[in-house]
């Protein structure tokens, strides 16, 4: 329940940041709803690949650590249940959690960073008038150009449409009414415009009485490119015999790289269990920030040295030389507890709040 509610918490909180992101370019126009929902939920699986670790991390320390802070723990090792035997029971739900990592890295996730691709062409083929909003004024980043229509009559056509458009130079201003207005995409080019039918133009510098007044059965402009850029082939959007097929360094690195996050949600598990213990005097949350800081440092370690790897800078084991290390700290943690209590206990304790008397 622990690791549930930490993975929760962490992952509304990343979620959170992203949508706010996106959601700044939608209300401005330049991205669709549809692509703002569809983007942050094709990203849940690539985060849930470190948050669940992490989860799982503070997990063990929470439940563990109330355990030892209640003297629960007093009366299971009196019973006879070692250390070695905790740590058993919280590698079988660890073991489920690295299954889950793993399919994630080579299915989940993949998938939707394909699916994700698919939307970003979907949505760089998309023009202003793709993204406007039936009864609502709408600017466009890259133009000085300001759209209203009453609502779209089909895929490519518009009802009644208004467009304003301001030259900073000269302070011209143009202002474009029409009954109705299409689409019109050019073969064999991204070049997009828009075609008025039956309106008028007023163009002219505001507070001077020298404008023109153009009345007209067809008046086109060209729309600005989308914004947003296209995404390039990625080696996240392959799947795990995809990247056992491939040569390159960065196919290799990213092989080794969703091979060895199972084995890093086994290790960080061993690690917390002797982590987790706490003296009643220390607090609950005595270990709570120099476990996270170690936490930080192993995938510190495994994420840069998957970027050397993928820079020819590191050989391609890197990565299970930094396991291998950790799990030698996790052993002996495990095997030399007294060593490991004694310095750890030395930790400043955190005070807690008391409640004041009524």
């Amino acid at each position: 329940m622990s690791t549930l509610a930490v993975t929760a918490v962490l992952t509304l909180v990343i979620v959170s940041g992203r949508l706010i992101k996106y959601l700044t370019y939608a209300a401005a126009g330049e991205l669709s709803p549809e692509f703002v929902l569809q983007s942050v939920v094709y990203r849940v699986p690539g985060m849930l690949m470190l948050i669940l670790p992490l989860g799982l991390f503070l997990g063990v320390l929470l439940a563990y650590g109330r355990m030892y802070l209640d003297s629960e723990m007093v009366v299971l090792q009196a019973g006879g249940v070692s250390p070695k035997r905790l740590t058993g029971y919280a590698l079988g739900a660890a073991l489920g959690v690295a299954l889950l990592v793993a399919f994630l890295g080579m299915y989940g996730s993949p998938y939707a960073w394909k699916q994700m691709d698919i939307l970003y062409q979907k949505q760089s083929e998309a023009s202003e008038l793709d993204m406007l909003t039936a009864g609502r004024f709408q600017s466009f980043s890259g133009s000085n150009r300001t759209i209203y229509t009453s609502g779209a009559e089909g895929s490519d056509a518009l009802g009644l449409i208004f467009v304003s458009e301001s030259d900073e130079k000269t302070g011209k201003i143009s202002v474009v009414m029409a009954d109705s207005g299409r689409k019109v995409d050019e073969k064999n080019s991204d070049t997009r415009y828009i075609v008025l039918e039956d309106g008028v133009r007023y163009a002219g510098v505001p507070g001077e009485a020298n404008y023109q007044v153009v009345s007209f059965n067809e008046y086109g402009f060209q729309l600005p490119p989308s914004n947003l850029r296209k995404r390039s082939a990625d080696v996240n959007a392959l799947t795990i015999n995809e990247l056992m097929t491939g040569d390159s360094l960065k196919y290799k690195a990213e092989l080794q790289w969703l091979l060895s996050l199972p084995f890093l949600v086994l290790i960080i598990t061993m690690i917390a269990v002797p982590m987790a213990k706490t003296n009643p005097r220390q607090g609950r949350y005595a270990k709570l920030v120099p476990s996270i800081l170690l936490y930080m440092l192993y995938l510190t370690l495994l994420t840069s040295a998957k970027g050397k790897m993928e820079d020819a800078d590191l050989p391609i084991f890197s990565l299970w030389v930094i396991h291998g290390a950790f799990l030698l700290l996790a052993l002996s943690m495990l095997f030399a507890a007294p060593v490991w209590d004694s310095l750890l206990n030395r930790l400043p304790s955190i005070p807690s709040l008391k409640r004041g008397k009524a």
